[in-house]
């Protein structure tokens, strides 16, 4: 099975990158295509993580699609250090995601056949 890695750096809700690369993300685990899916957030990425987000009726919900594609199976990664340097811990973190390493997505980097950044 072809493995993809989405590294996204973009902070959420200031534009659509993050609600973009969620959505590739979705489309790839979701459909008949089989690929599994890593998903490493990084810089202001990390607060697209944090739980309990109200956005504006009739936006989109980074907490849910992040749900969504833990739930269907793909890893979803967040900065260790990003967080720290945030204030937030794992308690802080949508249910199924897990604090993440740079080395860890060295890791997923090597064993990729694609990469995206967003």
């Amino acid at each position: 099975m072809e493995i993809l890695t989405i590294i996204i750096s973009s902070s959420p809700y200031g534009d659509e990158r993050i609600w973009n690369a969620l959505r590739l993300a979705e489309a790839l685990c979701c459909s008949n295509v089989k690929m599994e899916v890593n998903i490493f957030l990084i810089g202001d990425a990390v607060n697209a993580a944090k739980k309990g987000q109200r956005p504006p009726k009739g936006f989109y919900n980074l907490e849910k699609m992040l749900t969504d594609l833990v739930r269907a199976g793909e890893n979803v990664n967040v900065c260790h250090t990003c967080m720290n340097l945030r204030g937030l811990t794992e308690q802080d973190l949508v249910g199924g995601t897990k604090m993440g390493t740079i080395t860890g997505l060295s890791k997923w980097v090597i064993k990729s056949q694609k990469v995206v950044s967003f």
